[in-house]
């Protein structure tokens, strides 16, 4: 018989985590990622010994374009706000390789000066085939950083598909990067992305491309003009920064507490982290049972079938579906 796993002292990788131990929160972000059952009982437990350390973070969403800058933006902020005395921790969501279901982008190592800095941790996660590209685990991912003592969390998306409203919604503030040049762009800007930026930054502000960057922003303000603001205390604003230059930066993270400082004024901070953890039970509940759906051993007998009869059209949707949950003893 194979030696039983090892039994995973929970209170013991907590304390360490508490303590700013990288190694034990690099520990802990791998259990939560885990597929295995018994790791997957040990991160709950885990995290929920820990949610006292959590939740004083600012949380901030950066997506944009492929080219656009991302990681070079990051690794200038982030190296700016550790010069600050800031601890910063930045979860770069990669797509997944689809054979090996690894991280490919290799964010990493195109942030050269984080990489490096003892007061940043970086953790390139694979999405795993989730929805928009957002791994399953981020938001778990992001309260142990919190616990670790990390009081910025930036969470950096493959800029495709619905990963930025996934991403806005575990969140405090979503940062869109565009480039200059905004006439074609604008174009192909998916309007809810423009409804979820609460900052519009466009990157790439320097030399000779100054004045188009100019133009370009004021074509992405007359564009946030006309959409409704999501929030009632807070107008999206509209920056020109340069990451590889490192200017508009700091007036940039003067707006992320700016905002901050708006929301929890008027109460709407706590109530936006209020609903953003609801919300993810939902998500949790959701996942739970697809996990159950796909690993019931009685589904997946039946499931080639179904398949083939709903295709055929000899089976509709809605009837197999409740077959499916029947099998699981969930359907009335």
């Amino acid at each position: 018989m194979p030696p039983a796993p090892p039994v995973i002292d929970i209170a013991e990788l907590a304390r360490r985590i508490r303590s700013g131990d990288r190694a034990a929160l690099a520990k802990a972000i791998t259990l939560v990622e885990s597929r295995r059952a018994d790791h997957q009982a040990a991160a709950r437990g885990l995290v929920q010994s820990l949610l006292p350390d959590t939740g004083r973070a600012i949380r901030v969403g950066v997506t944009g374009v492929p080219g656009v800058g991302k990681s070079t933006t990051i690794d200038t902020l982030g190296s700016n706000l550790t010069a600050a005395g800031h601890r910063v921790a930045v979860l770069a969501v990669d797509p997944s390789s689809s054979r090996t279901g690894g991280s490919i982008l290799g964010d990493k190592t195109r942030m050269a000066r984080l990489a490096v800095d003892p007061a940043a941790f970086i953790r390139p996660s694979p999405s795993s085939g989730t929805l928009g590209g957002v791994a399953a685990r981020t938001r778990e991912t992001m309260l142990l950083c919190e616990a670790a003592g990390f009081d910025v969390i930036l969470v950096e998306t493959v800029g495709i598909g619905q990963s930025e409203t996934t991403v806005a919604d575990m969140t405090d503030l979503f940062l869109v990067l565009m480039l200059p040049g905004a006439g074609d762009e604008l174009q192909g800007i998916k309007k809810g992305v423009l409804e979820l930026a609460d900052i519009i930054a466009v990157n790439k502000a320097e030399g000779e491309g100054l004045p188009r960057a100019r133009s370009a922003a004021a074509e992405y303000k007359a564009a946030l003009h006309i959409l409704a603001p999501s929030s009632p205390n807070w107008t999206p604003a509209v920056v020109l920064i340069s990451g590889l230059a490192n200017e508009g930066l700091e007036g940039l993270w003067q707006l992320v507490l700016e905002h901050r400082r708006r929301l929890t004024a008027t109460g709407e901070f706590q109530a936006r982290r209020r609903q953003q953890q609801t919300r993810w039970m939902w998500t949790m509940i959701e996942d739970r049972l697809m996990e159950r759906l796909r690993t019931s051993p009685a589904v997946r007998a039946r499931m080639p079938g179904l398949e083939k009869e709903v295709a055929q059209g000899t089976l509709s949707p809605t009837v197999a579906a409740e077959e499916a949950l029947q099998l699981m003893g969930l359907a009335p």
